[in-house]
């Protein structure tokens, strides 16, 4: 999110206070449900390259956010963990 701020905004020269955030931000959506297993949520995260993922609910409701720092931390599997690090680390 700042990144996209960074590269699409500031470093182009485009004033901040004018600037539409349709402009800068990152089209399209990608997302996980709070029912899906972790393993799930990994994947979509390694095949994406996000760090961050939005957690919907079944209603399509924005409920939270899964970042690589909480499964690392919260996921109790240190090779889903170091695994997911790895790919999502790796130039596209």
């Amino acid at each position: 999110m700042i990144r996209d701020l960074a590269i699409r905004s500031v470093a182009e020269g485009h004033d901040p206070l004018s600037t539409k955030v349709r402009d800068v931000m990152t089209p399209g959506i990608t997302y996980c449900f709070d029912d899906q297993d972790l393993e799930e949520a990994a994947k979509i995260m390694e095949d994406k390259q996000i760090r961050r993922l939005p957690v919907l609910n079944r209603e399509k409701r924005l409920i939270g956010i899964v970042s690589l720092g909480d499964l690392a931390v919260r996921s109790h599997d240190d090779r889903l963990a170091e695994e997911l690090l790895e790919c999502v680390s790796e130039p596209a």
